[in-house]
């Protein structure tokens, strides 16, 4: 019974994930949130948290929407292994301790989506419908 709600799951998965994940993008262009470091600060045009705050927003709602869900998330899994390595892993080798542990998760979710795809509840399954 509950290997037939996986693939509804998975898609409540994609839809959390790029929800929570469009709001990091919202504070880095548009200082939403309390902004970059709870200051209302946004990222400078350009600027590698420019770039970040662009994929994470919307990487985030494309990826909400479940559009073209295998190369957005193949994507943003790049990116969070980046901004983990970058940002997160010359603090210290354990996620709990450097601060990178959501980076982690989020990489590995976006891995996950992927190879498995966005589920049913998504813009790619009625896409393909119609191209069918």
């Amino acid at each position: 019974m509950l290997q037939e709600l996986e693939p509804r799951v998975r898609s409540l998965l994609r839809i959390i994930a790029g929800f929570t994940f469009s709001l990091h993008g919202f504070q880095k262009l548009f200082g939403f949130f309390g902004g970059m470091g709870g200051s209302g600060a946004t990222a400078a045009f350009g600027s590698l948290p420019w770039v970040a705050g662009v994929l994470e927003t919307f990487g985030g709602v494309v990826l909400l929407a479940g559009l073209f869900t295998r190369p957005v998330a193949f994507i943003l899994c790049g990116q969070m292994a980046v901004a983990y390595f970058r940002a997160h892993s010359p603090k210290g080798f354990w996620p709990i301790a450097n601060g990178g542990e959501l980076a982690v998760l989020y990489c590995f979710i976006f891995l996950y989506l992927a190879i498995a795809d966005g589920g049913p509840v998504s813009l790619d399954r009625i896409v393909r419908k119609k191209s069918a």
